[in-house]
């Protein structure tokens, strides 16, 4: 299931050197595990251009230059959208999904309101490394199976014609992070809904300044002028005193300069 896109010309070994990648590369699922997990330590999740009044479009070529050249990184349609690129250059089948946030009410945001990957190898698989704080190795694409990895417990359940990815929280409960349809997608559908993210006062991302990746035993998030490091479970908190510090946090723990 696939979107009829030929691998596009990109530089491979720079965008492998940008992961700290030097693996085999051939499309298996071990391997599609591993550039999986190398993305997410190495390339941030952040929406800092939108309050420097940058707009990001959702341009192929951009996006690439923004991830692999300029030592970005950005949020899902950048982030999914340049490792869709990648995958196809190593001749991995993979498919554009729109999918639907989950609300703290209950709700969900509308169509397109996030980008997430479909990839066929022997049998298909979820990938997404623009979510967050999310799975850190890629999903069976299969319903109603509990799948462990280091960052928790994760399922997909039905819903129709959708599944609803959903996280373990404790007291045996289950938390929707998003849910999807399977219907291809192309990366320009997701244009609206882009803009809507870095311009509406409602959107999560004009609110405040985020830079977050996966670490090895953890995570480390820059939040507006807090400094959050998680250390196998562990959560430690600190506020910055200037911008000053905060550009020095931003250089040392995820290599960006403003």
């Amino acid at each position: 299931m696939g979107t009829g896109l030929a691998p596009i010309m990109i530089d491979v070994a720079d965008y492998l050197a940008r992961i700290g990648y030097s693996g085999p590369t051939d499309p298996t699922a071990a391997n599609l595990r591993t550039l999986h997990c190398a993305h997410l330590w190495a390339v941030p999740f952040e929406n800092l251009d939108i309050h420097l009044g940058r707009k990001i479009t959702v341009d192929e070529a951009a996006i690439l230059n923004k991830v692999v050249n300029l030592r970005r990184g950005g949020f899902c349609y950048e982030l999914n959208g340049a490792f869709a690129a990648l995958l196809r250059a190593l001749g991995f089948q993979v498919t554009l999904l729109s999918a639907r946030v989950a609300r703290a009410n209950g709700d969900e945001g509308p169509e397109f309101d996030h980008l997430t990957l479909r990839v066929d190898l022997e049998e298909p698989w979820l990938a997404d490394v623009g979510f967050g704080e999310s799975f850190l190795e890629p999903l069976r694409l299969e319903a109603e199976r509990d799948q462990l990895d280091s960052t928790g417990s994760y399922r997909l359940r039905a819903q129709g014609q959708r599944l609803r990815m959903e996280k373990s929280i404790p007291d045996d409960r289950w938390k929707p992070q998003y849910s999807f349809s399977l219907q291809p997608r192309r990366l320009e559908e997701f244009a609206g809904m882009c803009s809507y993210h870095q311009t509406s006062p409602d959107s999560s991302f004009t609110q405040n300044r985020i830079c977050s990746r996966a670490t090895r035993d953890g995570r480390i998030t820059l939040s507006d002028m807090k400094l959050i490091t998680t250390i196998k479970g562990e959560r430690e908190e600190r506020s910055l005193a200037s911008e000053e510090e905060w550009n020095s946090v931003l250089r040392e723990h995820f290599g960006i300069l403003l």
